[in-house]
């Protein structure tokens, strides 16, 4: 494993649901469901974004919200049993990262995923934020993404939309930002994300995607789907 860049930005305070499962005090708000966090990644964010199926050499995910890093090793995991050759390439952004102890805790319901937490857990108790793994690049940018995605340089064939909820988040859920996530697409790249808000799915179409309604993970009636146009 080689990794580098060191953390920043503001901490986040949590508290612990039934002692297993993290809420943000800043915007109450749990980072994952408190039935099952990883199926519902699997749900909302791989089959949302039709994963594994379109997975190949040198795919790229992109995320607003790294927060436990669920998403990210859900993702590895599902690299992993599709057996592509390389590594996927992950990049997420996020404004208030957890400590390593934190998360840690956070993914101590998912021993499925624990060997391959182990790298992330490891580099991140020591501020660093590039992961290199023979299977996975890892990128965490820290900082407001409002600022941080328009100076990223990459594009992403699949994103993950997983900040908190946009009544409480409402940041993360801006016109302009969703419009740099299109900008930061390639060409016939998706989207998924839990939020089927209305105003949610006109700003992404207003940004460029053609957005669908797709039954949502759990008690949730329904989520979001999406395809950059043409």
């Amino acid at each position: 494993m080689n990794a580098g860049a060191v953390k920043q930005g503001s901490r986040t305070e949590l508290e612990w649901r039934d002692g297993i499962t993290p809420v943000s005090k800043r915007f109450d708000d749990p980072y994952y469901t408190l039935s099952n966090g990883l199926a519902e990644t699997r749900h909302v964010f791989l089959c949302g974004n039709d994963l594994p199926e379109r997975f190949r050499p040198g795919f790229h995910i992109a995320e607003l919200g790294f927060g436990t890093g669920l998403n990210a090793l859900a993702a590895l995991y599902c690299w992993k049993e599709a057996g592509v050759s390389g590594p996927l390439a992950f990049t997420s952004f996020e404004a208030f990262p957890l400590s390593m102890e934190e998360m840690a805790r956070a993914l101590a319901p998912f021993p499925e995923l624990g060997e391959l937490a182990m790298p992330l857990l490891e580099a991140w108790g020591m501020d660093e934020t590039r992961i290199s793994t023979p299977d996975l690049e890892l990128t965490v940018i820290t900082g407001d993404a409002r600022e941080t995605l328009p100076q990223w340089d990459g594009r992403a064939e699949a994103w993950l939309l997983d900040g908190f909820s946009p009544a409480k988040n409402p940041e993360l859920w801006e016109e302009s930002l969703l419009d740099e996530v299109a900008q930061h697409t390639s060409p016939g790249g998706t989207l998924a994300t839990y939020s089927a808000a209305g105003h949610v799915r006109e700003k992404l179409t207003h940004a460029g995607f053609e957005i669908t309604r797709a039954p949502g993970y759990g008690t949730k009636r329904h989520m979001t789907r999406g395809v950059l146009r043409p």
